[in-house]
């Protein structure tokens, strides 16, 4: 079973080696260009948690899921939000839009040095700020996203250790079911321990490599793991993982393995195109991690947080 993102994953062929390059490679071609001549201007954030286990990659009929990574677990449990004297039922958050949206708030977070975040006057400003288009589709369906998202409860599981990581703590704005515009800025608060775990934990992400993966949850997933993973392998010699590790890890939306392989491949070209200095060895039965620069030099990253100071 192919996944059914907001994204495109599963959905290319083939194709005539002579056929017009499709919106989305175009975008990685241009950004992959532009990251390989220059650092960027400053960095973007997420959870270190968030760039090992992630959200649903496509709608799911339940009100759980689990995302695994080794010992580590992240459940989603989907929540409810009150509004005109009722409360609503959300569904759980899934696809690119509001794991685009959990890194603009983490990284306002992180350079505000402040939990609470201001999302703008309206869906839209906020949109635009993420870098989301704003026509009729995308705009009902990242209002949809939001709503479930700061709903949403995260807990994590380590070991015997079970850990409240729900990230946000208040929701401000775009409250009305009838869709009616907001006349005061929004905020979103993120919660304590999120937030004090954030500023210790962040991973600094390149957000031209964000921009260029922007329509496929897979390939975020996967740079954001990496953007995490691949500067801390230590031995010269690499580290080892299996598929049976990147399908339980990635894999949870597959039912079947030979499927997720393929797209996990495809993902990853896309990856690698805007992650240039990600050093890995495909092998039989897996791939080689072999240390790597991250992706964002470590003097942008020190200036960022200064500049938020």
């Amino acid at each position: 079973m192919t996944e059914s993102s907001e994204g495109h994953e599963g959905s290319e062929g083939q194709g005539d080696l002579f056929a017009p390059l499709s919106r989305e490679t175009a975008r990685i071609i241009r950004f992959a260009t532009e990251i390989a001549e220059t650092a960027p201007e400053r960095p973007d954030f997420l959870h270190t948690v968030l760039c090992q286990v992630g959200l649903p990659r496509r709608a799911t009929e339940g009100l759980r899921f689990e995302r695994r990574n080794g010992i580590a677990s992240l459940l989603v449990e989907a929540g409810s939000l009150y509004s005109n004297q009722t409360w609503m039922q959300q569904p759980l958050p899934y696809g690119p839009k509001p794991r685009l949206a959990l890194v603009h708030i983490s990284t306002e977070a992180v350079r505000t040095k402040s939990p609470v975040v201001e999302v703008g006057r309206s869906l839209h400003d906020f949109m635009r700020r993420i870098g989301i288009g704003t026509n009729g589709r995308d705009y009902r369906t990242f209002r949809l996203q939001m709503r479930a998202l700061s709903a949403c409860r995260m807990t994590l599981g380590y070991g015997n250790t079970t850990i409240d990581a729900k990230p946000i703590e208040r929701f401000s704005t775009w409250r009305a079911p009838d869709g009616s515009d907001d006349l005061e800025a929004g905020i979103i608060q993120l919660t304590t321990k999120f937030y004090e775990s954030l500023v210790d934990a962040a991973v600094p992400l390149d957000p031209r490599a964000l921009a260029a993966l922007q329509g496929s949850s897979l390939a975020l997933d996967i740079y954001t793991w990496l953007s995490h993973r691949l500067h801390r392998v230590a031995r010269v010699t690499g580290e080892r993982v299996t598929w049976a590790n990147l399908a339980s890890q990635f894999g949870q939306e597959y039912h079947d393995t030979r499927d997720f392989k393929r797209t996990f491949q495809r993902s990853l070209l896309s990856v690698r195109a805007v992650y240039p200095d990600a050093r890995m060895d495909e092998v039989r039965g897996g791939y080689i991690l072999l240390p790597s620069r991250p992706p964002v030099p470590k003097t942008i990253i020190g200036g960022a947080r200064l500049e938020a100071s």
